[in-house]
């Protein structure tokens, strides 16, 4: 079973729907197949107005977004998915780490730097799942609020 690029008829039979989108196809298979392990419905998109149409026609609860895609860029996207809905939990995936302050400010939920680490993907995606609207607006406000920053496996700091 592998993620679909098409939104299922009953997308959200008591399962989080997840919107992945990177325009690498195997970033989407292999992130999608382990989400799919987890228990979550996953939609993929290979670039941003891909991700845009399927978030306007379908109920998502989370959306993974790598930021280097052609095209329109992920930060782009990330203005569109947010001004249509402010709700939305947006985790940044990326390669470059110098993208942190930008996330922030932005009102991202998550920024997970490349290579990815599963285990604090997953318990990231759940936090965000379970936070409350006002933690997402304040955070889409600038206000103080619950930021997650997840560098490389390569970068982070001796414990």
């Amino acid at each position: 079973m592998s993620p679909r690029n098409k939104a299922p008829a009953a997308v959200s039979a008591g399962r989080k729907t997840i919107l992945l989108v990177d325009d690498d196809p195997s970033v989407r298979e292999m992130v999608g197949r382990v989400l799919l392990g987890e228990g979550y419905s996953v939609l993929c998109a290979a670039n941003g107005p891909e991700a845009i149409n399927i978030e306007a026609s379908t109920d998502i609860d989370l959306v993974l977004l790598d930021l280097n895609m052609p095209g329109q860029s992920g930060w782009d996207t990330f203005e569109r998915l947010t001004s249509g809905n402010p709700l939305l939990a947006i985790v940044i995936i990326t390669a470059r780490p110098q993208q942190l302050f930008t996330a922030v400010n932005a009102g991202a939920g998550a920024l997970l730097e490349k290579p990815l680490n599963f285990p604090k993907l997953l318990k990231t995606m759940r936090e965000l799942l379970a936070e409350p609207p006002e933690t997402r607006l304040a955070r889409l406000a600038g206000k103080r609020a619950n930021f997650r920053y997840l560098p490389s496996r390569r970068r982070e700091l001796p414990k």
